[in-house]
C-alpha cells in the first residue's frame, strides 16, 4: 500500500459518491464508444500512452478513519483493466451484455475503472468504460474525452495536463465557502458594516440571512415522491438500453419554437413517458395528486469565483442537484412543458444546486454512520435522475480512428431505480435508460416512449 504521505485526500463531494454505494449498486457512470477501425493494439497503446498519463486513474480511493484519501496501487496492471473481447455481437446481444457489465461490482482493492473493447460488435468495434463517480462527473468525463481525442485522424493527440488533483479537497471547501459568501453578499466592506451596522447594512443581512435559511429548509424540508410503480422494493438487477440515433437539431427546433431549453424538451419526454408507464402499470395511482421529481443534475463551475474553479483537465465532481417535479397529471405535450419551464427557470434562480452541492460536501465530511441519513434524503426526494451532458459538436478521433458515436448511463442514488440520459454529439443524440428490473423489467417499451414524446405522437 502506498504511504500515507504519497497519498492526497479526497475532496469532500467525491468522497460523498462513494457513501452513495449499496451492496450490489455502486455510483458507477457507464459510457459507450463506437470507434470506426479501432484495433486491440491501438486500443492499448491508447491506454498506455494517454489514458494513464492521469495519474489519476493509477490510483483508488482508501477510505482512513473519516476521510478518503487516494493512493497509489502497489500492484497495478493494466490487464486488470483492461479486456478485449472477440466475441462478434448483435445489437441486442450488446445491449443485454452492457447490462450484465452493469451488475459487477469493480473491485474496491483496486482503481475502480475498467475498459472493455468490442471489436466484433455490430455497428462498429465498442469500446466501454465504468468508471465510479468518485473519479469525475459527466462534464469532466467529457472534457477529458476531447482533450484524449484529435479533430483530425493525423494530428497528434495532445499530452496530459499536469496532474492539479493535489489541490481539489482543499479548493471543493475554498469554492463552497465563496459561494456562500458570493450569495449572501458577504464582501469585506459588508463584513465591516456587520461590526458597526447601519440599518440599511443590518437589513439586508438579515435579509440575506433569512433566505439562505429559507432556500435550506426548501430543499431539506421538500416532500418525498409518492409511492408509485416507479418506488418499488429495488432487486439490483439493472438493464440499460439505447434509442436510434436522433439528429440534436430535433431538439433545438422543438425548444426554439416554444421558448425552452433542450433540458426542457428531455425532461417533458421524461413526464410523458412516466405517465404512461404509470397508466400502464399502477391502477391504483392518482395522476391528479402523485408527486413525482426527477432529480437533475446543474453544473456550477459558472458560480464559482476563477480562482476556484477546477484546472484544464482536472477530474472531479462539480455539480448540484435540482428536484423538478414532474407533471404527470397533464395529458397535453405543451402543457408538460411549458409547467416543466417554469419550475426549471424557478430552481435555477434559487440557490438549490449550491445548497444540494453543499450538503453533498457535507456528507464526505461525516463519518461513515453519518453519511447513510443525507444520502438516503437525496434519494427519496425524487423517482428517477435524469442528466443531459452536451458533448462535443464536431467529430473526435481516437488514436487515429473516427468516433461515430458516443452515449452513457447514469447511476442512481440510493433507492432511486431510474435513470434517463442523453449526450450530444456531433450534431445526433441518444436516449439511454437504465433501471432497476423491479421498476421496468424491460426498459424498451419505456425508451420508445421517450422517443415519441419528442416526436409529439403522445
Amino acid at each position: 500500500m502506498s504511504s500515507h504521505a504519497d497519498a492526497t485526500m479526497l475532496s469532500p463531494v467525491d468522497a460523498a459518491w462513494l457513501a452513495m454505494d449499496r451492496p450490489g449498486h455502486s455510483a458507477t457512470i457507464t459510457a459507450l464508444l463506437r470507434v470506426e477501425g479501432l484495433t486491440p493494439a491501438c486500443f492499448r497503446r491508447f491506454l498506455e500512452n494517454h489514458w494513464l498519463g492521469r495519474h489519476r486513474f493509477r490510483e483508488m480511493p482508501v477510505r482512513h478513519g473519516a476521510t478518503w484519501r487516494w493512493e497509489r496501487d502497489p500492484t497495478f496492471s493494466l490487464r486488470h483493466h483492461a479486456h478485449i473481447i472477440m466475441t462478434p455481437f448483435s445489437e441486442q446481444a450488446l445491449q443485454d451484455w452492457v447490462s450484465a457489465r452493469l451488475n459487477e461490482p469493480l473491485p474496491d482493492y483496486r482503481p475502480r475503472w475498467c475498459f472493455w473493447f468490442l471489436p466484433q460488435a455490430e455497428g462498429g468495434a465498442a469500446l466501454v468504460l465504468r468508471i465510479h463517480h468518485c473519479y469525475a462527473d459527466g462534464l469532466s468525463l467529457i472534457q477529458l474525452f476531447e482533450s484524449l481525442t484529435t479533430r483530425l485522424p493525423d494530428h497528434p493527440t495532445p499530452p496530459p495536463p499536469l496532474d492539479q488533483t493535489d489541490r481539489a479537497a482543499r479548493r471543493c471547501l475554498d469554492a463552497g465557502w465563496q459561494w456562500l459568501q458570493d450569495r449572501i453578499q458577504l464582501s469585506e466592506t459588508q463584513r465591516l458594516q456587520a461590526a458597526h451596522p447601519s440599518r440599511a447594512a443590518a437589513g439586508q443581512l438579515a435579509q440575506t440571512g433569512l433566505r439562505l435559511v429559507n432556500e435550506l429548509s426548501q430543499y431539506l424540508l421538500a416532500p418525498e415522491d409518492s409511492e408509485s410503480a416507479l418506488r418499488p422494493d429495488l432487486l439490483g438487477r439493472r438493464a440499460c438500453r439505447w434509442s436510434e440515433s436522433i439528429s440534436l437539431q430535433q431538439f433545438r427546433d422543438l425548444a426554439e419554437a416554444t421558448g425552452c431549453t433542450i433540458n426542457d424538451v428531455l425532461l417533458s419526454c421524461v413526464a410523458s413517458a412516466v405517465r404512461r408507464h404509470l397508466v400502464r402499470h399502477d391502477g391504483d395511482v392518482d395522476l391528479e395528486e402523485a408527486l413525482l421529481h426527477a432529480a437533475v443534475p446543474v453544473d456550477i463551475r459558472g458560480l464559482l469565483p476563477e480562482e476556484a474553479r477546477p484546472g484544464k483537465g482536472e477530474l472531479g465532481n462539480l455539480f448540484g442537484t435540482v428536484f423538478v417535479p414532474l407533471p404527470v397529471d397533464a395529458d397535453r405535450p405543451l402543457e408538460r412543458l411549458y409547467r416543466i419551464k417554469h419550475e426549471t427557470r424557478r430552481l435555477k434562480q434559487s440557490w438549490q444546486p449550491g445548497i444540494s452541492w453543499g450538503l453533498m460536501c457535507s456528507a464526505g465530511l461525516l463519518p461513515k454512520g453519518g453519511q447513510q441519513p443525507l444520502s438516503d434524503l437525496f434519494a427519496r426526494k425524487a423517482s428517477a435522475v435524469v442528466s443531459n451532458v452536451a458533448g462535443t459538436r464536431e467529430t473526435r478521433y481516437l488514436a487515429g480512428c473516427r468516433v461515430t458515436d458516443q452515449m452513457f448511463w447514469v447511476p442512481q442514488a440510493g433507492d432511486i431505480g431510474l435513470g434517463v440520459s442523453i449526450v450530444s454529439y456531433a450534431g445526433r443524440v441518444r436516449f439511454g435508460v437504465v433501471a432497476d428490473e423491479a421498476v421496468l423489467a424491460e426498459p424498451m417499451p419505456f425508451l420508445n416512449d421517450c422517443v415519441a414524446a419528442l416526436n409529439n405522437r403522445h
